[in-house]
């Protein structure tokens, strides 16, 4: 049995997930540039990636990271490379193949682990989760380490109750955003300029 403060940490957890970052950005550009199903299975994907964390913190490599500057400073540029990657893709988008096609297509795969990779190798995710969750495991638990492994699953499934739709609805309007390709061009510059300044801020960021 864990022993959590569970409705304190299902109101944190959501609040936190909701606000715009990365992974949104990503799930509703992939979403927006093949369909609900593109979007949906990017959102999976950026959920296993927390799953990962989650397996992460609870053999307690948050510690290392919060005291290794060589392992952060790799995982940081790693995250910080593939999110510029990702950016100038869609910045590379031309008119002519959004109004032929949508872009650049992906399988579903490649969009699973275009989600999975991006959160993975963010190393402030790692040190959120082995400073977020042990906050709502109740003082005296016998088994600690468990209800941390729970917790850090019940906010990958939570991550994907919000972004799974969240992709599907995006998804919705790529048939009308590929009939107007000026304003889908628009929506591409944009995403990947963001994607771009994440990765920017995620490789000069300092550590807290």
């Amino acid at each position: 049995m864990i022993e959590v403060s569970a409705w304190l940490f299902l109101i944190a957890s959501l609040l936190l997930i909701v606000t715009p970052g990365q992974d949104m950005i990503l799930v509703m550009s992939r979403s927006i540039a093949q369909g609900p199903a593109a979007g949906v299975a990017t959102a999976a994907g950026v959920s296993v990636g927390l799953v990962g964390h989650t397996l992460l913190a609870t053999l307690g490599l948050g510690a290392i990271l919060r005291t290794s500057e060589w392992l952060f400073l790799a995982l940081k540029l790693v995250g910080a490379a593939y999110l510029v990657y990702l950016g100038i893709q869609l910045l590379r988008t031309g008119r002519h193949e959004l109004a032929v096609s949508g872009g650049a297509s992906r399988s579903l795969p490649r969009l699973f682990a275009d989600g999975a990779l991006s959160n993975v190798s963010n190393p402030k995710i790692a040190v959120f989760y082995f400073a977020f969750l042990p906050q709502f495991v109740l003082p005296g638990a016998a088994h600690p380490t468990l209800s941390v492994f729970v917790l850090g699953l019940a906010f990958a499934a939570l991550t994907f109750v919000v972004k799974g739709p969240v992709g599907l609805g995006a998804g919705l309007l790529s048939s009308w955003l590929r009939t107007h390709p000026s304003a889908l061009a628009w929506l591409y510059r944009g995403s990947g300029a963001v994607l771009v300044a994440l990765g920017a801020k995620l490789a000069f960021e300092r550590r807290s």
